[in-house]
């Protein structure tokens, strides 16, 4: 016997005493009213006194930051993809109060109103977490991701392209300038030789017409005359567009012509999975306990030459200095060490090797070639090689890192290396060995080694992994955030700041259960 089929009542033209309110269809603890509440309690005085007022009215910029905001924490990045969210979306209309911007207004809002504004703002946001206890700005990890820029991957300028390209120029230049020495070889009066070391687009111009004016009326090789009209109508316009492009490049050594901020960059999430070089920018981040506290972008493939503008800015945005702050060996060189140390903070960085020393102390591996291993006597300022011989100080010399940090080199000599058994396992030079030694950088490393072997040091390099390393992994991976929308740095700096903030919201709605309650418990004792 088959039983009654019974459906729940469908009615498309029921209508309802009292229409419901978006407020009813939100629920209490939803993330969107997590970044409404935040976002109502943060001020944004400066961002609104940038409106200069008249004409027609504007969209608050309250109502777009938090639009934007929640559609980042949604992984909606296309203005278009948020203009549509605000028509179909019930979180996004509840959120907007039923305004519609449409994309235009919101890109403008978010790639011109924001730049100098967002990363004030995402500083209060992080100082409120850390009145609610989620994080500490005390205790920092610090790792670098780089992330693809909105630019062609195929359209780009390289610094050697366009030495290589100078080269070339002057060479050819000299070439044609042997010409006219050659013509004017058996005449007293020879013109005067031009200046082919420093070449500019003006003096290349110039010694083509000295050139020409030289060879004018002489029986010249008809390749020759080809050559230098050919100079003449294309030289001076590479050597101003060379100027250009290395006023663009300035420390650089490549950038994207459809975005000229970016920096080409071997990423290793790579479209096409084999590693190839892509325009991008170097995202430098600090966290804590999965939050992020602090990011900058920098323009240069390592991370090495980052660190002290990013510690500087954290302690100039927040007027504090963290106590203790990790990374990994990226960041492990004399200047971090030297930097962090003045600085009062107590540095858990790796430096280069510090893996491979850890394993050959284990492994009871010992090379008793290596300048670390050689019997130093203070007193007498002297190494000893494994042969017993004296090794003397034969000077020392001063050399500049790239960012301009002076260094003390400190060099010493063997005095007889010849006839030695074991030269062939010491060294290979053909000299007597010599070693460079860097006494600074000795103590930095030592000093380093003894904090990392140490049981927080232990503690803190396993925490590293799992706390900055989880960031990136779920920015990238989770929100799906692997290449930017806009182009031009300080528009980039803006998107990073929202893909941060986002980050920080949707995880804080995550560990809060009941968030109204305790987000206007603590909220009120505040403000």
């Amino acid at each position: 016997m088959s039983r009654k089929i019974i459906f729940k009542t469908y009615d498309q033209d029921q209508l309802s005493l009292l229409p419901p309110s978006y407020d009813e269809l939100v629920p209490v603890n939803h993330p969107v009213r997590i970044v409404n509440k935040i976002i109502d309690h943060i001020d944004i005085s400066a961002l609104e006194a940038s409106y200069k007022g008249g004409g027609t009215s504007s969209y608050h910029p309250r109502m777009l930051l938090k639009v934007i905001i929640y559609a980042y924490l949604r992984n909606l990045y296309s203005s278009r993809k948020i203009e549509q969210a605000l028509h179909e979306n019930i979180h996004f209309m509840w959120l907007s109060g039923q305004s519609r911007p449409d994309h235009n207004t919101i890109n403008d809002f978010r790639g011109k109103r924001l730049q100098g504004h967002l990363k004030k703002i995402f500083h209060q946001v992080v100082l409120l977490l850390v009145e609610q206890g989620v994080i500490s700005l005390k205790d920092i990890y610090v790792d670098g991701t780089k992330i693809e820029a909105n630019a062609n991957r195929y359209t780009f300028v390289w610094g050697k392209s366009i030495k290589t390209s100078r080269e070339r120029i002057k060479k050819q230049l000299k070439e044609l300038w042997s010409h006219v020495e050659k013509v004017y070889k058996d005449e007293q009066h020879i013109p005067n030789t031009p200046d082919f070391e420093a070449i500019d687009a003006e003096k290349v111009e110039a010694t083509i017409n000295q050139i020409n004016d030289a060879l004018q009326g002489r029986e010249v090789d008809k390749k020759v005359r080809q050559k230098l009209n050919y100079a003449k109508k294309n030289w001076p316009t590479n050597m101003a567009k060379y100027q250009k492009q290395e006023a663009i490049l300035k420390e650089r050594n490549s950038y994207s012509k459809t975005d000229p901020d970016a920096t080409f960059m071997r990423m290793k999430d790579d479209h096409m999975q084999n590693g190839q070089l892509k325009p991008g920018y170097n995202v430098q981040a600090s966290t804590n306990n999965q939050y992020l506290t602090n990011y900058t972008l920098a323009q240069t493939t390592a991370d090495t030459t980052t660190l002290k503008e990013h510690v500087s800015d954290h302690i100039e945005n927040y007027n504090e200095t963290p106590e203790t702050l990790t990374a990994d060996a990226g960041y492990g060189s004399e200047e971090n060490y030297t930097d962090l140390e003045d600085k009062n903070i107590t540095a858990f960085v790796k430096y280069n090797y510090f893996h491979k020393e850890q394993q050959d102390e284990k492994k009871g591996k010992n090379n008793p070639f290596h300048p670390e291993q050689l019997h130093y006597n203070k007193g007498t300022d002297t190494y000893y090689c494994p042969m017993g011989q004296a090794m003397t100080n034969i000077g020392s010399h001063k050399k500049k890192t790239k960012n301009g940090f002076e260094q003390e080199i400190h060099r010493y000599q063997a005095q007889n290396c010849n006839g030695c058994p074991l030269r062939g396992l010491c060294h290979k030079s053909k000299h007597d060995r010599i070693i460079e030694r860097n006494y600074n950088l000795m103590r930095l490393k030592a000093k380093a080694r003894t904090l990392l072997t140490g049981e927080q040091g232990i503690a803190k390099r396993k925490q590293r992994c799992w706390d900055v390393e989880a960031v990136f992994g779920n920015i990238k991976h989770n929100m799906n955030f692997k290449r930017f929308m806009l182009r031009g740095i300080d528009k980039v700096r803006v998107e990073i700041g929202l893909i941060a903030m986002a980050h920080n919201l949707k995880k804080y709605s995550l560990t809060v259960q009941d968030f109204t309650a305790t987000f206007q418990s603590n909220i009120s004792n505040r403000f």
